[in-house]
């Protein structure tokens, strides 16, 4: 049932890309804006608040997409491996709440406790941090280094719906380079996932 899902979402996604804004966004290289959104806590995290931050795994995601929901357990894993290395994740739920009401903030603090999520999972209600930086999907990934650099740009890794399968891991080989000191091979991917649901002028 799953395998004939997933590709019925990917043409629904792909019809519903045409009705997004344009998103210029960042480029590899730009240096991205902090910012200072609500967390499921109740307080304000900005990326500078952040200690012994070497970098930051920034994700575009939400509750109620089976694409974000199939990378939870992911997304937990990667904060557990990189967070004590200084490169935490830090989520950000865009989407508008009176367009798809499973993505409101207190439906984000359930599904958090529900999940027992271990990084920071922020609203960015006004949807002004996800046009910044050019976010289109739930999921979508900007690695940034210490300065805020971006470094990597897309997909977590290569199968959004066997974990098992997976045979590049885009972001976890970005995070080894730039711990490393290397150049990301790989800069860029295509993300995967449900459309970023923007509020209606």
């Amino acid at each position: 049932m799953k395998k004939l899902f997933l590709p019925l979402l990917f043409a629904v996604a792909a019809i519903a890309t045409a009705f997004a804004p344009a998103a210029a966004g960042y480029k590899v290289g730009d240096t991205a804006r902090d910012f200072n959104l609500k967390n499921i806590d109740g307080k304000m995290v900005s990326l500078e608040s952040i200690e012994g931050a070497k970098g930051y795994i920034v994700i575009f995601t939400c509750n109620h997409c089976p694409y974000a929901k199939a990378y939870e357990d992911r997304i937990i894993d990667l904060h557990k491996k990189y967070a004590p290395l200084g490169y935490p994740v830090v989520a950000i739920n865009p989407n508008d709440k009176d367009r798809q009401p499973a993505d409101s903030y207190e439906n984000m603090q359930k599904r958090a406790k529900e999940k027992d999520f271990p990084f920071a999972y922020l609203y960015d209600d006004t949807q002004e941090i996800a046009q910044t930086y050019g976010a289109t999907r739930t999921p979508h990934v900007y690695l940034l280094d210490s300065d805020r650099v971006v470094k990597y740009i897309g997909a977590i890794d290569d199968n959004s719906e066997e974990p098992t399968e997976v045979k590049e891991k885009y972001l976890e080989n970005a995070i080894d380079a730039l711990r490393s000191g290397k150049e990301v091979g790989v800069k860029e991917t295509k993300a995967i996932g449900c459309t970023i649901k923007w509020k209606q002028s």
